[in-house]
């Protein structure tokens, strides 16, 4: 299970920390398992139950949130230098995380994807935070994670959390259109 996540999800080999990268795969080990679904599941899963049909599957929401979010920080530390102090690492775990929680969120019915239980109690930055935080990763992954959708409004206070949210943001909005 771990080497098809690290396939689906090449992005993890951009986090230099490798206590860091396996706490991400076994955050995702756990979410695919509790949510009852296999890695190659996420390659099919919607990025969202807002917008039908889907505008992309999880995988590709998730990789190009954390590829805009890289890029993004990429270009303001060209700009700025070090004025802007953005954690590399915890951007990457953070941006491959932030939407872990939709695989509790989400279960198959019919052939269509709908909420579960879960999800109908809980959505996803909370249920994602709370797995986070049980496998151990820093508190500024697990803050990106629980603030990077409407329940953050008034609470990002990192700049990885912002340039998440936004980045998650502009891999959404374009496609209501």
């Amino acid at each position: 299970m771990e080497d098809r996540i690290k396939e689906l999800l090449p992005e993890l080999a951009d986090i230099e920390e490798g206590a860091l990268r396996d706490k991400v795969v076994a955050v995702y080990k756990a979410a695919l398992e509790r949510g009852g679904w296999q890695p190659e599941d996420m390659a099919r899963l919607p990025s969202t139950l807002l917008i039908d049909p889907p505008p992309a599957t999880y995988v590709e929401h998730t990789r190009a949130v954390t590829r805009c979010a890289v890029a993004a920080a990429e270009a303001m530390a060209a700009v700025y230098g070090s004025r802007v102090n953005i954690n590399r690492d915890h951007l990457v775990a953070a941006g491959l995380l932030h939407d872990v929680g939709k695989l509790l969120e989400y279960r198959e019915e019919g052939g269509k994807f709908v909420k579960s239980e879960l999800g109908r109690m809980l959505r996803h930055p909370l249920s994602g935070a709370a797995l986070c935080y049980g496998f151990g990763l820093p508190p500024e992954v697990t803050h990106v994670v629980a603030t990077h959708a409407r329940e953050g409004e008034g609470a990002r206070a990192t700049p990885e959390a912002i340039i998440i949210h936004h980045a998650d943001f502009i891999n959404f909005e374009p496609f209501k259109l």
